[in-house]
């Protein structure tokens, strides 16, 4: 008996799935990714004299492509084509973003990843106006691409989630995608000395009933925008104290200048006595 050894069994098992292109437009590159709907390969559109990204699914998860197909928005990766394989498989084709995920950008400061998370918000409420859930938001389906752009990626609605970014009940709703938000939330401010209100914030976003939750993406971004804008947040009632760190804070250019001129004055008047 002959034993094969691991790469090789690799090379074949590469082989076994690499898509069949032949008749078509597009030639495939090299192998991007994988998971549980699907592998994903970079691609040459010959027609289009362009680089695209192919994704080859089951033929039973083409429902894919037809949702993120309806979902035009600048957070959401467009479709080009779609098709049939020879072996009865479905692929279909999108813009190629060359980027970093968020599970990579392991120095982004606090405002940043914040500014990132409402783009990310963004994106999720367009979709849920038009009923569709994403199922699986985490920051390795985050892109940000080369000059900014922020895309949700992975509406693979066949999958059940992944594990730590999952809210307990069964049922899949907004709610559930807004949990997977405040994991996300939670996990970039996790060891930082987070404000109260954003620590509030998390733990509306993370609530274990849904209906104690925000009831929408766009109330997440909405209250996240009012926090780094330095304004009150729907999650955490101000007492008089907390109103006037507020303003402290978010005027401190106006604080610092009349504190300066107050020092200014008492020493010329302590000097003026003498």
């Amino acid at each position: 008996m002959t034993w094969l050894s691991d790469d090789a069994v690799v090379r074949l098992r590469d082989a076994a799935v690499r898509p069949e292109l032949e008749g078509t437009r597009y030639t495939i590159v090299r192998e991007i990714a994988r998971g549980g709907v699907g592998i994903v390969y970079e691609a040459d559109d010959h027609e289009l004299k362009r680089r695209v990204a192919l994704k080859v699914i089951a033929k039973e998860h083409r429902r894919e492509a037809d949702l993120i197909a309806a979902l035009e928005h600048p957070g959401i990766i467009p479709i080009h084509d779609a098709g049939t394989l020879p072996d009865g498989r479905a692929y279909y084709v999108m813009k190629l973003v060359r980027g970093t995920n968020l599970s990579e950008m392991t120095s982004l400061s606090m405002r940043d990843a914040l500014r990132i998370l409402i783009r990310v918000c963004e994106s999720l409420a367009f979709a849920h106006a038009r009923g569709v859930v994403h199922r699986d938001v985490k920051p390795s389906n985050v892109m940000v691409g080369e000059f900014g752009e922020v895309l949700l990626m992975d509406w693979g609605v066949a999958i059940a989630g992944t594990p730590g970014y999952m809210p307990h009940e069964s049922e899949r709703t907004p709610q559930s995608d807004v949990f997977s938000l405040g994991v996300m939330l939670r996990d970039f401010v996790a060891g930082q000395n987070a404000p109260r209100r954003l620590r509030a914030i998390v733990a509306k976003a993370t609530a274990n009933e849904p209906a104690a939750r925000y009831a929408t993406a766009r109330e997440l971004a909405d209250d996240l925008t009012r926090f780094l804008d330095d304004q009150p947040v729907a999650a955490y009632p101000e007492n008089a104290i907390d109103a006037v760190a507020r303003w402290l804070i978010r005027n401190r250019a106006l604080v610092a200048i009349v504190a300066a001129y107050l020092i200014m004055r008492i020493v010329v008047l302590l000097i003026w006595q003498r």
